[in-house]
């Protein structure tokens, strides 16, 4: 219980970071660069966290890595800096109060965790609460910006579950031999360098075509550059992917709440927006939605492997430790 507890707490400095990525991005970035803002934020914490674990992608993780990268890096940072340059700080997280549910339905469809009636009312009550929440803001909602933030919402929750299933080798497709050691032998520090670095290098080349030559970047940028990269995204993926691997999903989507609370604090109290009667009510339906679909005390989540997946093997892979402490990432 006590070691559960230690890991909820430190899968929470992921979606604090987060939340509060988004004011630091729409205060102090360049607005017109977003494929060097999100090169910029995912190449930097790569390559430290590899300078730190010091191990290469091996066998399957070389294509892994790429995927995951592109999903997990390219495309959310993307989008998420779009998101944040388009929409208000309470807007643009609590849109992203949502992918808790999305990451339910996802870790329902890659990795058999079903889950319960409950979990389904949460996303209903969640939904219907983002709806009024975006309806009740007159000012400031860009339509570009909810589709970003809704498209950042689908990729990042089908691309940490994609981590979690290869991570745990469920679906890999062998579940011996060299296939077992490589889904359970990349630690979570390592996944995690692999996967920015891979989408930072990504987007680099892009950036350079579509940008031209990188944005001035003044005193104030350099340290929310410095911000949005070591904390908000080396130290929150790393943390997050811990907690995606040793803690259920939906456990995990629900802890993701903390994301837009923390934009809204920030939007309101920090950046001087303002929320309606009817967005603040919106909020507080996501807030119950959620809390329906949390799992009860003592019950576990329903997982079957995929129909297909062969057994896991009597006795690990020689040279790989089993159990949730061999490492993950997502």
């Amino acid at each position: 219980m006590e070691a559960n507890t230690r890991r909820v707490a430190l899968t929470a400095v992921a979606p604090v970071a987060w939340g509060a990525n988004y004011f630091v991005t729409h205060a102090f970035l360049p607005a017109d660069h977003p494929l060097y803002g999100a090169a910029l934020r995912a190449l930097p914490a790569g390559l430290v966290l590899l300078a730190w674990c010091r191990r290469r992608p091996h066998g399957a993780w070389w294509g892994r890595s790429a995927v995951l990268g592109l999903l997990n890096v390219s495309v959310f940072f993307v989008l998420v800096f779009a998101a944040s340059q388009l929409l208000p700080t309470s807007v643009a997280s609590t849109v992203m109060a949502v992918s808790p549910l999305v990451m339910m339905l996802a870790a329902w469809l890659l990795v058999a965790e079903r889950p319960s009636s409950a979990h389904l009312a949460g996303a209903v009550v969640g939904l219907g609460g983002v709806s009024l929440m975006l309806l009740g803001g007159a000012d400031g909602i860009s339509v570009p910006g909810v589709l970003a933030s809704a498209a950042a919402v689908l990729v990042s929750s089908f691309g940490h579950i994609l981590a979690k299933r290869w991570n745990t080798g469920a679906g890999a497709g062998t579940a011996t031999g060299t296939g077992a050691a490589e889904a359970g032998g990349a630690g979570v520090l390592a996944s995690t360098a692999w996967q920015l670095t891979a989408g930072g290098l990504l987007l680099l080349p892009v950036a350079v075509v579509v940008e031209g030559a990188p944005p001035p970047v003044s005193p104030s940028a350099f340290l929310a550059f410095c911000y949005v990269a070591l904390v908000a995204t080396a130290l929150a993926f790393s943390v997050w992917f811990a907690g995606l691997r040793r803690l259920p999903a939906g456990t995990v989507g629900l802890i993701g709440l903390l994301n837009p609370v923390t934009g809204v604090l920030l939007g309101t109290v920090v950046a001087g927006e303002v929320l309606t009667g009817r967005q603040l009510g919106g909020l507080v339906l996501v807030l119950v939605g959620v809390a329906l679909g949390r799992p009860t005390a003592g019950t576990r989540p329903d997982r079957r492997l995929p129909t297909g997946t062969p057994a896991a093997p009597a006795a690990p892979h020689p040279g790989v430790r089993s159990g949730p402490g061999s490492g993950r990432s997502t």
